[in-house]
């Protein structure tokens, strides 16, 4: 005879409904609760008790003048305590055969134990909070019904990961590059709302990121409001103070400054996350001392690289994370048991049994105000002379046009601004601090030449048609020994062509060509047969430019292709037709003289 521990769950006057699909639980309850464990032998759930303190002035117990309360059990029960286990007074394990589960059940446990649950923390004490997570469904029906639509199913890493966020109020996502810790940080957050733990959100990121995270937001959490603080003194003094829009999204900069200048307010936030953590790694910083004076429930960093140099850079992550748990003077061997329970990190090699062969995201920037001036100047003056030009305007007036936006969407020709290059650098910190290598393709060797200057800490290499035969094999040799050269500087027609890179993880793509196919070339560099790890692929494009409405040309026709002839290639004709070339800009192409 098996003992249970069982109580009666109510939720006001529907506690007698069933659940038809998996549904996320919100209590708001307020209790003052003793628990004792007791054994139960009837299966009627009526009970003989001289005294009954399990639960005390309850509405839905009912104390009889006996003092037989009877606990209605249908609803709900506590599981059956595990093998060996101590936490039920008398325990004993059954050796009836006939009480051992048929095959079917085997079945089912085992399905069961295979999903992911949220679990309460150890030091989470309340009884509503432990009694919220153990009521909740496992994360991975919550998506197969109608309550949470996902664009695509996560990876079951990342469901692990959910389940790590969601009951901490304290959290440090620690995982490599391109393994999606946006994805599992929105998602938790979409939960959290659903169930009515979040009621206000800020989210701090760098300021090329915002657009990337105001995109991740629509695609993953379409259902919560979204503003973006921006814009004058008055105007983010508005966003901060007045609107109640739940989910906020600000730049370290301006955050550094609103909070500085007072402009930020004194609010409180139910969950402050802050992404690229690394960038409060200086206590003594502004910045640090701006993100850590936010008044907030819970504290979510996220970072790839949570000690980039020193193990203080990961003690002033925690000043953020959990104030006070990490001392200042803690010696590196003891970061660990401070930290654990707050930390989850996983390598491309641990996720890749759950990972695709390759990964391709596409990371939306805007143009630095340098960048802005100058392309919508070169823009406008461009379009006036093709509508001088008129019927006498040709394919290659549109192309000369194209290719002078596009390089400046690369770097601004007077300044040498470039918003591409910013976050590059930061991607190239969590490349060189996993030990990894990468390679960046660009049409031209130009901005190659600018991003080899600027990425002089991980010891380039250059590989294009500047190049002279002779030195490009030893060029390649060297990138593939040599553990301090981290990165790879090729242009498109060198590089996408008969190379074999396969020890490479991350590709990015500093500029699109004009053919996908092309591309895929560059791409499979790095993604072939015998490679062992997920290739990550980021593909930058700049926002409200040619490169965004080239991008939509080029994808919608490799979508269509897709449907009509799948698993057959790309084909050679996939880039763009003069036609598609000239409506860029809302031009036609002179009209062709019959013959």
């Amino acid at each position: 005879m098996n003992p249970h521990l069982l109580a009666n769950i109510a939720c006001g006057e529907d506690n007698q409904k069933e659940f038809s699909e998996p549904s996320l639980i919100s209590l708001k309850l307020d209790l003052s609760v003793s628990i004792n464990t007791i054994e139960v032998l009837p299966k009627n759930g009526v009970l003989n008790l001289r005294s009954f303190p399990l639960l005390n002035n309850i509405p839905w117990v009912k104390v009889l003048p006996d003092l037989e309360p009877k606990i209605n059990t249908e609803c709900w029960k506590f599981p059956t305590p595990q093998e060996g286990s101590t936490d039920f007074v008398n325990s004993k394990i059954s050796t009836d055969k006939s009480s051992e589960p048929d095959t079917q059940e085997l079945v089912e446990l085992v399905l069961e134990k295979s999903l992911t649950r949220v679990k309460p923390l150890k030091d989470m004490f309340q009884f509503k909070e432990r009694l919220m997570y153990l009521l909740q469904p496992p994360i991975e029906e919550v998506f197969t019904g109608k309550e949470v639509t996902l664009p695509f199913k996560p990876f079951p890493y990342q469901i692990k990961g959910i389940a790590f966020l969601m009951p901490r109020k304290s959290a440090l996502i620690a995982d490599e590059m391109g393994l999606g810790k946006t994805i599992q940080v929105i998602i938790s957050i979409r939960l959290l709302f659903r169930s009515g733990l979040l009621k206000n959100v800020l989210i701090v990121c760098p300021k090329p990121l915002v657009i990337n995270w105001t995109r991740e937001l629509k695609l993953w959490a379409p259902d919560l409001p979204v503003e973006v603080i921006c814009g004058n003194t008055e105007e983010r003094k508005v966003s901060w103070n007045v609107s109640n829009t739940p989910v906020k999204l600000v730049n370290y900069e301006l955050l550094t400054r609103d909070v500085i200048e007072g402009v930020a307010g004194n609010n409180f936030y139910d969950l402050m996350v802050i992404d690229e953590a690394q960038r409060i790694k200086t206590k003594e910083s502004k910045t640090a001392q701006a993100v850590c004076s936010v008044q907030r429930d819970r504290s979510w960093a996220m970072t790839g690289t949570p000690i980039e140099n020193r193990h203080d850079d990961l003690i002033h992550i925690f000043e953020f994370v959990d104030p006070g748990r990490v001392p200042k003077d803690t010696p590196p061997k003891m970061l660990a048991s401070l930290t654990s329970e707050s930390i989850i990190r996983r390598t491309k090699e641990e996720a890749a049994p759950d990972m695709p062969a390759k990964i391709i995201q596409d990371v939306f920037l805007d143009l630095t105000p340098a960048q802005r001036q100058a392309y919508d100047l070169a823009e406008n003056e461009g379009v006036v002379h093709l509508n001088k030009l008129g019927d006498t305007a040709t394919v290659q007036h549109v192309f000369e046009l194209v290719m002078r936006l596009k390089q400046i969407c690369n770097f601004d020709p007077r300044t040498g601004a470039s918003s591409k290059a910013e976050q590059l650098l930061a991607d190239m910190e969590e490349v060189q601090a996993t030990n990894s290598k990468a390679i960046v393709f660009s049409q031209w060797v130009k901005p190659l030449e600018e991003l080899a200057s600027q990425l002089k800490a991980y010891n380039p290499l250059m590989y294009h048609g500047k190049i002279p035969s002779q030195q490009r094999q030893g060029i390649l040799d060297k990138f593939k020994k040599d553990p301090d050269a981290h990165v790879i500087l090729m242009s498109y027609g060198t590089g996408s062509v008969g190379l074999n890179l396969q020890f490479t993880n991350y590709v990015f793509l500093f500029d699109r060509w004009w053919n996908p196919a092309i591309e895929d070339q560059a791409i499979n560099r790095a993604h072939r047969l015998g490679q062992k790890s997920t290739v990550f692929v980021k593909r930058f494009i700049s926002q409200k430019t040619i490169e965004e409405r080239i991008a939509e040309v080029l994808d919608a026709k490799r979508k269509l292709f897709a449907d009509i002839i799948d698993n057959s290639g790309l084909p050679s004709s996939l880039g763009l037709n003069e036609e598609e070339i000239f409506n860029l800009f809302n031009c036609s192409p002179r009209k062709k003289i019959a013959a």
